[in-house]
């Protein structure tokens, strides 16, 4: 057994990284150890559909530090080296292979795994999600051969994939089960205008389309079949249908999980020597009226690590950052601000004509979230409103004439 003693981090993604470089920027001077299930050293996620597979970056562009970081600033790096169990009377966490670790603290940064497709033919070659550098790896592999692609869900990955073949010329399918792109997480007026932009860049959607089978020949996919008996033909098809919570290893030890791991304000459990980040995390967040909250975004695992590492190095805090998210879908940057969904009403400023516009949502007449394309400055503006809680009318949302930069000078 090692240990005990210091902070151990299950998940090696940028939560988990970021908890272990907060500790040291804090002061902290006890050990640190990172243990990651999958074998590349701690890398970003968020390239992976975008800029690694068009090439503009490689894997060590992937990578968040160089190793000498990791050396230089004490911290234990651990890849390959999957938590299987968590003793916490014992205060130790068992590996895959048999091995006890002691700990004075644990961090799960366990993040989340892609949702899998529940229908005969996911087995077939040909077959893929993109989340992690392995699958991201066996996609590039493929994509100057393939001519005809079907992706399955309409949300940010599965978009900013479609974008990508798209402009290689590769016909792409979208299929989804709702009535438009990004559902769960944009407006109609936003959601309208990326299914425009997406079809104008030669894309083909189809709504309300369920999938019952993936065919295939020779143990390779060929197509996808929907309920209503239409058949896709692809090369390869693309899963991007939401993704699980990691949750599994705290519920076996006790832990309370609903949608997640349960977490207070700090982000602590129950366990006073257990705390929760990132994607495995549901919180109570005060942009939810405190409802338990999970949030799948790279800044709310690296917040949530900052305020963490504040807390163990003795300067706790309630967490309350923004909300914020992006993704880049072919030469359109979506930015969001805030939990636009639920709303009740929603507000454009600008011309959605011009490529670059906000959308303003409202629920029950406050501001709850902004997404804004090619906006940047709205996206800026819209994140210090928020955290301010600085009222804006919609009417002055609206009129592209109204300062909303004079509106925080006042505030």
């Amino acid at each position: 057994m090692s240990g005990p003693g210091g902070i151990v981090i299950v998940g090696a993604g940028q939560g988990g990284f970021q908890v272990a470089a907060s500790l040291r920027e804090g002061g902290y001077e006890g050990s640190i150890l990172l243990l990651g299930d999958e074998p590349a050293p701690p890398y970003q996620r968020p390239p992976l559909s975008k800029a690694y597979l068009t090439g503009k970056t490689d894997a060590a562009g992937l990578q968040l530090r160089p190793e000498s970081f990791y050396a230089d600033h004490r911290i234990a790096v651990r890849t390959g080296a999957p938590v299987v169990a968590i003793d916490r009377g014992a205060r130790q966490v068992r590996l895959a292979d048999g091995e006890a670790i002691g700990y004075d603290h644990l961090v799960l940064a366990t993040g989340s795994r892609n949702r899998p497709l529940p229908v005969p033919g996911t087995d077939l070659a040909g077959v893929r999600q993109l989340r992690t550098l392995a699958e991201a790896d066996a996609i590039r592999a493929r994509l100057s051969e393939i001519r005809r692609v079907a992706v399955v869900g309409a949300g940010f990955i599965g978009l900013e994939f479609a974008a990508v073949a798209a402009a290689r010329s590769i016909a792409v399918t979208v299929l989804e089960a709702t009535d438009r792109p990004m559902a769960r997480a944009l407006s109609r007026p936003m959601s309208a205008f990326f299914r425009a932009a997406h079809e104008a860049a030669g894309i083909t959607f189809a709504f309300g389309a369920g999938v019952v089978r993936i065919h295939g020949e020779d143990g390779r996919a060929t197509g996808v079949e929907t309920a209503d008996g239409a058949i896709v033909p692809a090369d390869l098809v693309l899963v991007g249908i939401g993704v699980v919570p990691n949750a599994e290893l705290a519920a076996a030890a006790g832990l309370a999980v609903e949608n997640g791991v349960v977490v207070d304000a700090q982000l602590l459990t129950a366990d006073p020597a257990i705390s929760a980040i990132g994607d495995c995390a549901a919180y109570p967040s005060p942009f939810a009226d405190g409802a338990p909250t999970r949030i799948e975004a790279v800044q709310n695992a690296v917040d949530h690590a900052r305020c963490v590492a504040a807390r163990l190095n003795g300067r706790p805090a309630a967490y309350g950052a923004v909300p914020w998210f992006w993704s880049d879908q072919g030469p359109l940057k979506l930015q969001i601000a805030g939990l636009a969904v639920p709303h009740d009403e929603t507000v454009t400023r600008g011309d959605p004509g011009s490529g670059a516009f906000s959308v303003f949502c409202y629920r029950g007449g406050h501001l709850t979230g902004v997404e804004s394309v090619n906006k940047p400055a709205d996206h800026m503006v819209a994140r210090r409103l928020l955290a301010g809680r600085i009222p804006l009318a919609p009417r002055e949302a609206a009129d592209p004439a109204f300062d909303l930069k004079a509106r925080l000078s006042a505030a």
